[in-house]
């Protein structure tokens, strides 16, 4: 896949027509990969790019504290010296002002496209839980069961959190642990009956499925999504 770097609009020759091309190649790929339904790393790395775009336009004297940490130091250090640039070089801010508001615009709407997609995948997920669930759900399983076949696919879950600017989020670890074909025997109940029987760390998991009728892609949209969802669906549960 075509890339960008992370301060692409201020590397090398500050050129509108010459950036615009850079980022429409740039946009034409990822746009190739959501017409496959395939969301990701893709829908991450552009949302990437339009923060990084929308800390240097709105915020630029704090660009330490604005920008993704995915920034270097001499990353950091070249934008302060570009901005310093433009200050004092009208015809420099206003090229570079240019590429920033017309590049912010065109991701704003490849973003517009790609949250589509997510929001469709995530109204046909289904989840419930596999039995009773233990008071502590913040460790178990989770099956993911697509329309494309009989296979379900088994994961391990860990949920954490983390603090950002003075705000706490939920994260989740998955490990894929193997594929059971669903059947008269293999049920959802005795797969995790299968699994507490194999894996004795966790004599008394929290198991959740999550199905959906969709032949998507899994790694690339489906199990993400799916990770999204089941947090937000243990958060709400436990409010």
């Amino acid at each position: 896949m075509k890339t960008l770097s992370e301060t692409w609009f201020a590397d090398g020759y500050i050129d509108f027509e010459l950036k615009k091309y850079t980022l429409l190649a740039y946009l034409q790929e990822i746009h190739r990969h959501f017409n496959q339904n395939r969301l990701y790393p893709q829908l991450g790395d552009i949302i990437f790019h339009y923060n990084n775009l929308a800390a240097f336009r709105e915020n630029k004297k704090y660009l330490q504290e604005q920008f993704p940490k995915k920034l270097t130091g001499m990353q950091i250090e070249r934008l302060q010296v570009l901005y310093q640039q433009m200050i004092e070089d009208d015809e420099l801010m206003k090229e570079l002002e240019e590429i920033i508001n017309y590049a912010v615009q065109e991701i704003r709407q490849t973003i517009t496209n790609g949250t589509e997609i997510y929001e469709f995948v995530e109204e046909k997920l289904v989840i419930f839980p596999v039995g009773l669930v233990p008071l502590d759900n913040q460790e178990g399983y989770f099956f993911l069961n697509t329309g494309v076949n009989s296979d379900t696919r088994v994961y391990q879950y860990r949920l954490s959190f983390f603090e950002k600017h003075d705000e706490k989020y939920r994260s989740i670890r998955t490990e894929y642990i193997d594929s059971w074909t669903r059947n008269m025997v293999n049920t959802y109940e005795n797969i995790k009956a299968e699994l507490i029987r194999l894996k004795k760390d966790l004599p008394n998991p929290a198991v959740y499925s999550i199905e959906t009728e969709l032949k998507f892609p899994v790694d690339e949209t489906l199990l993400p999504i799916a990770k999204r969802s089941l947090v937000r669906y243990i958060s709400t549960k436990a409010a």
